[in-house]
């Protein structure tokens, strides 16, 4: 299976134990033809690592942003603090402060959206390249970029 071959080569760049586990986990699941499974667990992975970069490099400014938009935000002091934020909104703070480009907050949302489609029971329908896409965008622009 070619696309786990490259998939796994980009995984050699992940740094970080922790989320290569979970990276690793998620290719698991892409090998094993669990594409739904594949594509949920490359999204939580990829919040934890972003959720983590921020909570460990930018909290203060995150926090300014996030109240400033919404006057009810608490502020966040851990990352299960950061959690309590909607994932969507997160993408929005964390573009506002150019810790991503809109390019890549547009490919993101893409792949919140697919995650949501694949994490709830539907009809939707996804194959051997739907999950190694979703994969290798997360690879790409966060797995090794942030961790």
């Amino acid at each position: 299976m070619q696309v786990a071959v490259d998939l796994r080569n980009h995984l050699a760049k992940v740094t970080d134990t922790q989320t290569r586990e979970f990276v690793e986990e998620a290719i698991k699941c892409h090998e094993a033809e669990l594409y739904r499974s594949a594509i949920v667990m490359s999204w939580l992975g990829a919040m934890d690592v972003l959720q983590k970069h921020i909570h460990q490099s930018h909290l203060a400014a995150f926090n300014a942003e996030a109240l400033r938009v919404n006057t009810k935000w608490k502020t966040a002091v851990s990352q299960d603090d950061i959690g309590k934020m909607g994932e969507a909104d997160f993408l929005d703070r964390i573009e506002t402060l150019s810790i991503i480009g809109k390019n890549v907050k547009a490919q993101l949302k893409a792949c919140l959206d697919l995650r949501n489609g694949c994490g709830h029971p539907n009809s939707l329908k996804v194959s051997v390249n739907t999950s190694a896409a979703q994969i290798e965008k997360l690879l790409q622009n966060v797995f090794e970029k942030f961790s």
